[in-house]
C-alpha cells in the first residue's frame, strides 16, 4: 500500500524493499527485503536486513504499524530508496539564467550575464517569485538539501531562507558578499553596510529556525576578487565568533580568476594562504571548483579539512574546460561533493552532475596518462549523497540509512506509465542493473517521493 502524502508526522513510518546507500567512497550497500522504520521526529529508529514479507508485521508490531497501515510502504521490484541528493554550490538567483552566457570567460560571463540578472533581486516580488520557482524545482529533482549563495541583497536572501523552511528544504542560504571588481549598480557600498547585513540576515536565520533544524546561514563571499581586505577579514572575524556557521566561496576556478586575485592580493602566493589568512578556511569551509590545484594548495584543504563542492557540468561549458583532480582528493579521503552550480552550468540536476562527474574523470585519466582511474557509479552516487553529507559536515545527520540519522530520502521507481524515459528495465536485470539505469539514464520522473526529515515534501 503506498504512504499518503498526507500521512500523520505523528505516526511511525516504515519501508520494506530495496534499499541503496554509500557506505565509503567506493563502495554501497544495496539491501534486498531491507525494513526501515522511521519515528515520528523524522529520524531512523531501525534498519534491519533480509526481512521477508512474512515476518514484516512482527517487525513492525513494537512501533504500532502493520503492512496495511498507511505510513507503511511496500517497495516492489524496481522501486528503492536512496539518500536524498546534496547540492554543494548553488547559485539561487541563477535559476532563470541556466545555460546562458555559454562560452564567455569568466568576467565577462559575471558582468554581461550575471550581475544584471542578479541586481533583479532588489525586488523582493520577483525574489518571492524566482526563489519559490528555484527551491521547488530542485526540491522536484530530488535535492533535500543545498548550499545555496543568495544576491548581495539582505531582504531577498531572507525570501530565499524562507521559502526553504516553508518548503521543507534542508538549506545553507547565504548573503552574497562583494564590494569591489563589480558594477555600481550592482555591489555593496561598502565593506560596513556588507558586513552589517550579513549579520543582519544571521540573526534572522537564527530566528527563522532556532535549532537550524532545516535552514543555517553560512557565510559567503563570492570570492576574494569581489571582496576587499575589509569585508574578507570582517567575514573572518564573524566566523569565529560563531563556530556553527559554515562558510562557502569559490577557489581556484579559473586561470583568469587566479591572475585577478593574485593582482588584487600580491601579499599571498597562493589561495589558501589568502582565505586562511582572513580566517576563512577551516573544517565548515565548503569551496567550490578546486581546479587548478598545486600541492600546497591541495594539502592546505587536507590539513584543514576543508570541503570540496565539484561543478563538473559548469567546469566544462562554461568559457573554460576545466578538470578538478577528483581522483586525488577520493584517494587522501579529503571531503567532496557535488554541486550544480546553477546559472554557471546547463543543468540543475544532481544526476546530470553525476554523469559529467564521470565524463570529466575520463578526461583526466588522458591527461594523467592512466593515473587518475575515472570514477566508477558507485564513486557517482557517493559524490551526490554522503560525499556532500561531508561537505556540509552533515554526515551525522545525513547522507545513509543508518539509524540515528533523519530520514532524508528519495523513492525510485524505473518501471510503470510514470517512469519516464530510463533505460527499461528486463525481466532478468540484477538490483545493480537496475541501479545504473537510473543513474545513467533516469530523472525526476522517476523521484516518485522526496523526505526530509521523515516529511513528505514532493
Amino acid at each position: 500500500m503506498a504512504t499518503s502524502p498526507n500521512a500523520s508526522t505523528t505516526d511511525f513510518r516504515a519501508f520494506h524493499g530495496t534499499l541503496i546507500h554509500s557506505v565509503t567512497s567506493a563502495e554501497i550497500d544495496i539491501i534486498e527485503n531491507g525494513l526501515l522504520v522511521i519515528a515520528p521526529n523524522g529520524k531512523i529508529v531501525k534498519l534491519e536486513k533480509g526481512i521477508a514479507q512474512g515476518d514484516v508485521n512482527d517487525q513492525l508490531s513494537e512501533y504500532g504499524l502493520t503492512a496495511d497501515s498507511p505510513s507503511f510502504t511496500s517497495l516492489p521490484r524496481g522501486e528503492f530508496l536512496i539518500p536524498g541528493f546534496i547540492d554543494t554550490h548553488n547559485h539561487a538567483p541563477q535559476w532563470t539564467q541556466r545555460g546562458l552566457g555559454r562560452g564567455k570567460v569568466i568576467m565577462e560571463w559575471l558582468n554581461k550575464t550575471t550581475f544584471p540578472h542578479e541586481a533583479r533581486f532588489a525586488d523582493p516580488e520577483y525574489a518571492q517569485k524566482t526563489y519559490g520557482l528555484c527551491v521547488g524545482g530542485f526540491i522536484k529533482q530530488g535535492v533535500t538539501t543545498a548550499s545555496y549563495y543568495g544576491s548581495l541583497h539582505g531582504e531577498a536572501t531572507k525570501i530565499l531562507a524562507k521559502v526553504c523552511m516553508e518548503k521543507g528544504q534542508r538549506a545553507f542560504v547565504g548573503k552574497c558578499n562583494m564590494n569591489q571588481s563589480s558594477p555600481d549598480y550592482y555591489k555593496d557600498a561598502s565593506a560596513e553596510e556588507s558586513l552589517s547585513v550579513t549579520e543582519d540576515f544571521i540573526a534572522y536565520v537564527r530566528k527563522l529556525d532556532p535549532t537550524s533544524e532545516l535552514v543555517t546561514a553560512i557565510l559567503t563571499p563570492r570570492f576574494a576578487v569581489a571582496c576587499d581586505r575589509d569585508v574578507l577579514g570582517g567575514l573572518g572575524k564573524i566566523a569565529s565568533k560563531n563556530p556553527d556557521i559554515p562558510i562557502q566561496t569559490h577557489f581556484n576556478e579559473t586561470i583568469q580568476e587566479m591572475e585577478i586575485t593574485k593582482s588584487l592580493f600580491p601579499e599571498f602566493d597562493n589561495e589558501s594562504d589568502l582565505y586562511e589568512h582572513f580566517g576563512l578556511l577551516n573544517s565548515r569551509s565548503v569551496l567550490a571548483h578546486c581546479i587548478y590545484m598545486d600541492e600546497y594548495d591541495t594539502g592546505r584543504l587536507e590539513t584543514l579539512e576543508c570541503g570540496v563542492a565539484h561543478c563538473p557540468v559548469s567546469n566544462t561549458t562554461s568559457g573554460n574546460f576545466g578538470v578538478a583532480p577528483i581522483r586525488e582528493y577520493l584517494r587522501r579521503d579529503m571531503k567532496v561533493g557535488l554541486g550544480t552550480d546553477s546559472g554557471g552550468g546547463y543543468s540543475s540536476s544532481i544526476i546530470d552532475a553525476m554523469r559529467q562527474a564521470f565524463v570529466v574523470s575520463k578526461a583526466r585519466e588522458l591527461n594523467t596518462n592512466g593515473e587518475d582511474k575515472p570514477l566508477s557509479i558507485n564513486e557517482m552516487f557517493y559524490l551526490a549523497t554522503l560525499g556532500g553529507a561531508r561537505v556540509c559536515c552533515l554526515d551525522d545527520k545525513i547522507g545513509t540509512f543508518a539509524v540515528g540519522k533523519d530520514f532524508d530520502a528519495l523513492e525510485i521507481k524505473t518501471m510503470g506509465e510514470h517512469s519516464g524515459i530510463i533505460t527499461y528495465v528486463e525481466d532478468y536485470d540484477t538490483t545493480e542493473d537496475i541501479f545504473e539505469k537510473f543513474v545513467m539514464s533516469g530523472d525526476d520522473r522517476n523521484i516518485a517521493r522526496v523526505f526530509v526529515k521523515g516529511r513528505s515534501i514532493k
